[in-house]
C-alpha cells in the first residue's frame, strides 16, 4: 500500500482555499484601482454624473448570472468550469469550442496587460523620480515575477493577492474617506442616482465600461479542487466578489463626483482624464497619497496578472487531463502542488507575444494591451452567455431538487441581459480601443471566429480520437489529481453527504451531449481618444486589466 501511495503522481493542494482566499483571486483579477483611476473618468465623460448607477446595474446583472452559475457548480465538479458547464448543458461540440474560447479569452486578458504593466511602471517612475524607463524590460521582468507566483503554492498566491488587494482598495477608501469628511466640493448630493441623470443617451456607453470592469469574477469555480467545502465556498466567494465590486465601484465613483461637484466633475474629467483621481486625492488627502496611488496602480496590475495566470494554468491542467492538450501540461509540482508546466508554457507564450509586438514597434498600451485584451474580454462575456443558456438546458434534462428560480428564471434572465451587454460592448468598441474601424472589426470578429474553429476541431476530434471525445467534460468519480484529505484523529467513519441531492455518480448525458477578464493614470497627461483632449490623446483599456 505504501508503494502504491508513493507511486501516485502529486495532485493539487486540496482543502487549501477558503472563501476569502478565492475572493482575493477573483477581485484582484478585476484590478479595482486600475478600473477606477483609469476607466471610471471616461464613464463620467460619456455618461455624466449618473455613471455610478451604471456600475450598480452591471453588478445586479452579473449577480443574476451568478445564481444559476453557482447552482451549476454544485452539480458539475469538473475543473474545466465554463467549458464543462457548456458541454453538459449544450453538448460536447459547443463545450470543446468553449474550451478554445476560454483559452484565448483568459490568455488575451493576461498577456496584453504586460504592455499595461510596462507603460504604467514607466509612467510611475517618471512621475515619482523623473526617470525614463523603457517598457519592454519591465514587461519581461513582470513575466518572470508572475511565473514565480504561479509556480509557488496556491496558498502563497492567495496571501500575496490578499496583501496587494488590501493596498489598492485601501487607497481608494482613503480617498473616499477624505472626500466624505470634508463634505465634498459643495456638500454631498445623491443626484447621481436620480432617474433623470441615469436615463441619458450616454448610459449605454457607461454600461459597456461597467460590464468590462467585472471581468474575472466568474473564475471562482476554477479553484473548486483547491477549495475547502467547495459546495459552500464557491457560491459565497462568487457573490462576495460581484457584490463587493458592484457596490465598491459605484461608491468610489460617487465620492469622486462629490470631490469636484455635480456641475464640475464632467468638465474636470474631460480636461484631464488620467489625472482626475490623482487631483482628488491630492486635494482631499495630500500629495503623499497621490504618490502612493501611483505605486499601487502598478501593484494592482501585478495582482491582476497573477490572478489570471493561475486561472489559465488550471484551465490548461483540466484540458490536459481531458486529453485535448498534451499530457505534460498536467504535471503537478511535487512540493508546491502547482501546475508548473502549464505555467511555464503560459509564460513562454506571453514572452513570444510581448517580444513580437516590441519587434514590430507597437505601442505597449494602444496596441499590445488593447488589441490583445479586447477579444479576451468579449470572449469571457460570450462564455458567460453560453454558460447561462447551458444552466437552463442542463436542469431541464437531469433530475434535481433545485428550484425554478435558480435553474430557469435567473439563468434565462441572465442570458438576455448578457446578450445585451455583449451588444453594448461590441457596438461601443471604438471607445475602448480608439482604433480604426478595420482594426475594431477584426477585434470583434476574433471570438466568433475562434468559436467556429472550435466547432470544427470538435467534430474532427470526434472522428479522429473518439475515445477522447467520448470522455470530454464527463464527471469524474473522484478528482484525478486530488490529494486525499487528512482524516482527523479518531475519525473512523465516513461523513454523510451534506448535500443529499447531489448524485455522487454522474448523470448520463442526453442527446444534446452527443453519444461519444485606459492607460492607468500614472501620468496625468493621458486622455481617451473619444474625449476632446486637453493633451495627447490616449484610448483606454476595456477593463480593469484590459
Amino acid at each position: 500500500m505504501s508503494s502504491s501511495t508513493s507511486d501516485k503522481p502529486p495532485g493539487l493542494r486540496t482543502g487549501t482555499l477558503g472563501t476569502a482566499d478565492i475572493s482575493f483571486f477573483v477581485v484582484s483579477a478585476a484590478a479595482p484601482l486600475t478600473v477606477m483611476a483609469g476607466v471610471a473618468p471616461i464613464a463620467l465623460v460619456l455618461g455624466g454624473i449618473g455613471a455610478p448607477a451604471g456600475y450598480l446595474l452591471a453588478g445586479i446583472t452579473l449577480a443574476v448570472f451568478a445564481v444559476g452559475f453557482t447552482t451549476m457548480s454544485r452539480h458539475v465538479r469538473s475543473g474545466g468550469a465554463f467549458y464543462a458547464y457548456i458541454a453538459q448543458g449544450l453538448g460536447k461540440p459547443l463545450g470543446i469550442a468553449a474550451a478554445l474560447v476560454a483559452m484565448v479569452g483568459y490568455n488575451g486578458m493576461e498577456i496584453g496587460v504586460y504592455g499595461l504593466l510596462g507603460s504604467a511602471t514607466s509612467d510611475t517612475a517618471g512621475a515619482l523620480g523623473g526617470t525614463d524607463l523603457p517598457w519592454l524590460p519591465i514587461a519581461l521582468a513582470g513575466l518572470l515575477v508572475i511565473w514565480y507566483g504561479g509556480y509557488r503554492s496556491i496558498d502563497f498566491g492567495a496571501k500575496v493577492l490578499g496583501v496587494l488587494l488590501v493596498a489598492e482598495t485601501g487607497i481608494l477608501v482613503l480617498l473616499a474617506g477624505g472626500v466624505l469628511l470634508k463634505g465634498g466640493a459643495h456638500g454631498l448630493s445623491l443626484a447621481s442616482f436620480a432617474p433623470g441623470n441615469v436615463l441619458v443617451p450616454g448610459t449605454a456607453a457607461v454600461l459597456a465600461f461597467a460590464f468590462s470592469a467585472f471581468t474575472g469574477f466568474e473564475s471562482t469555480v476554477i479553484y473548486r479542487r483547491e477549495a475547502r467545502d467547495p459546495a459552500r465556498t464557491i457560491p459565497r466567494a462568487t457573490y462576495i466578489a460581484v457584490g463587493f465590486l458592484g457596490l465598491f465601484y459605484a461608491f468610489v465613483v460617487w465620492t469622486v463626483i462629490q470631490a469636484f461637484g455635480d456641475d464640475k466633475v464632467v468638465e474636470a474629467a474631460a480636461g484631464d482624464t488620467g489625472g482626475l483621481f490623482f487631483a482628488a486625492i491630492t486635494t482631499y488627502v495630500g500629495p503623499w497619497a497621490a504618490d502612493l496611488m501611483h505605486v499601487f496602480i502598478v501593484t494592482s496590475i501585478l495582482a491582476s496578472l497573477l490572478a489570471f495566470h493561475n486561472a489559465i494554468n488550471r484551465y490548461a491542467l483540466a484540458l490536459s487531463e481531458e486529453g485535448v492538450l498534451p499530457a505534460a501540461l498536467g504535471r503537478i509540482h511535487p512540493r508546491h502542488r502547482s501546475p508548473y508546466v502549464a505555467g511555464l508554457a503560459q509564460t513562454a507564450l506571453g514572452a513570444v507575444v510581448v517580444l513580437g509586438f516590441a519587434a514590430a514597434g507597437a505601442d505597449p498600451y494602444t496596441q499590445l494591451l488593447l488589441w490583445v485584451n479586447t477579444p479576451g474580454m468579449l470572449g469571457l462575456m460570450a462564455l458567460m452567455l453560453l454558460a447561462a443558456l447551458a444552466v437552463v438546458r442542463y436542469f431541464r434534462r437531469v433530475p434535481h431538487q433545485e428550484g425554478a428560480l435558480r435553474t430557469l428564471v435567473a439563468p434565462g434572465a441572465a442570458a438576455v441581459l448578457l446578450a445585451v451587454a455583449i451588444w453594448l460592448v461590441a457596438s461601443k468598441v471604438a471607445l475602448f480601443t480608439g482604433a480604426s474601424p478595420t482594426v475594431n472589426a477584426v477585434l470583434v470578429a476574433v471570438v466568433p471566429a475562434v468559436l467556429v474553429l472550435g466547432l470544427v476541431l470538435a467534430y474532427r476530434l470526434r472522428r479522429t480520437r473518439p475515445e477522447v471525445y467520448a470522455r470530454f467534460a464527463e464527471e469524474p468519480p473522484t478528482d484525478p489529481h486530488a490529494e486525499p484529505p487528512t482524516a482527523p484523529p479518531g475519525a473512523g467513519h465516513p461523513r454523510p453527504n451534506p448535500h443529499p441531492y447531489l448524485d455522487p455518480h454522474p448523470h448520463p448525458h442526453a442527446e444534446g451531449a452527443d453519444p461519444s477578464c485606459p492607460q492607468p493614470p500614472t501620468s496625468s497627461s493621458s486622455t481617451p481618444a473619444s474625449v476632446p483632449p486637453s493633451r495627447a490623446a490616449t484610448p483606454r483599456s476595456p477593463s480593469a486589466t484590459d
